[in-house]
């Protein structure tokens, strides 16, 4: 299969043009050149900036791709910027289940009801651009502006959770394993019972891969991507701290002295939980153990520590000296 891969060689692009190069595809990697990984596999690619695909869309033709996977599409600025120009091939978008109107109500920090786990039929928000305003420098982004375009062409969405594993620039592990390298044994969080669904990076490859592989199916339809299991905070933190081989106490303090680096371990108004029912019988994807992904993921976040990575605990140490009363739960 020839497959053009737009972005893909950071986080989740890179991993399905590794994993696209394993099995022997001919694979053309679209981006814009600052980033271009010494270890990536031989493959062919072009430089360009997104707003200017139009310029290199005869040389994306001329490769004569199966499919393109555009695992960067975050506005409706960079649909009109790039799919006009795609050949009538199946299209692969990566989209996430921010879409849904749950991850609204939890920004707004409302627990109004929500029936769980989601499905692809669940409410999407109704209000737009959810990280404007915020400083993530995201004010124009918005997946629903996204995939619309995408299944009008006959694309498929896949919908992924909470992203994590090697080469994760956001480094989910980081609030637990900046801890553990300064060899933190008490570590202060909120109640931890949030349920957010998590997707190791290649769990969320192989859904790239299982929708490219049966067009039939996938064309035209949206699919969550999520672990089959789901653990509380409390418990993921106690996945890591284990994957990692250190002992540390998780101690209760109240949520208005958990550190900002540990807030999704506060009284969270929703949980996030989703099922990948429809991916699992249609395109016969199946994710991995949880419980190794996340030992796999920690070892190597362990491997390859941010340059940048904070040593002031002070915070902590407020949160524990105020919490004195707080019960605490032993990491055994």
């Amino acid at each position: 299969m020839r497959v053009a891969v737009i972005g893909g060689t950071e986080f989740i692009g890179r991993r399905v043009v590794e994993r696209l190069a394993e099995r022997g595809d001919e694979v053309l990697v679209i981006h814009r050149g600052r980033t271009e990984p010494a270890d990536l596999p031989p493959c062919a690619h072009l430089h360009v900036d997104r707003r200017d695909f139009a310029d290199v869309a005869d040389q994306v033709r001329a490769f004569a791709p199966d499919a393109v996977v555009d695992s960067y599409a975050l506005s409706r600025a960079d649909v009109d910027a790039v799919l006009p120009h795609l050949p009538d091939v199946h299209l692969v978008l990566l989209s996430s289940v921010d879409v849904y109107r749950v991850w609204e109500l939890l920004l707004a920090d409302d627990d109004t009801p929500v029936p769980l786990p989601l499905d692809e039929t669940a409410p999407l928000r109704t209000g737009r651009y959810p990280y404007r305003g915020r400083g993530a420098g995201l004010d124009d982004y918005d997946k629903l502006d996204v995939e619309p375009a995408y299944l009008a062409r006959g694309g498929t969405v896949l919908r992924l959770g909470m992203v994590y594993g090697p080469h994760d620039q956001q480094r989910r592990e980081e609030p637990v394993l900046r801890r553990v390298r300064a060899g933190r044994t008490r570590i202060p969080v909120g109640a931890a019972g949030t349920l957010l669904t998590r997707l190791h990076v290649d769990d969320a490859a192989g859904g790239v891969l299982a929708a490219l592989d049966r067009p039939a199916a996938a064309r035209g339809a949206v699919f969550n991507l999520g672990e089959s299991v789901t653990y509380s905070m409390r418990s993921w933190l106690k996945l890591v701290l284990a994957a990692a081989g250190h002992e540390a106490e998780l101690v209760r303090v109240p949520d208005e002295l958990v550190p900002a680096d540990l807030r999704l371990t506060r009284a969270l108004a929703q949980h996030v939980l989703y099922t990948s029912g429809r991916a699992e019988a249609l395109l016969d994807w199946r994710p991995a153990d949880p419980v190794a992904s996340i030992a796999a993921s920690v070892r190597w976040h362990l491997d390859h520590p941010p340059a940048d990575a904070s040593a002031d605990f002070s915070a902590d140490e407020q949160a524990l000296n105020g919490g004195a009363e707080a019960t605490v739960a032993h990491h055994r």
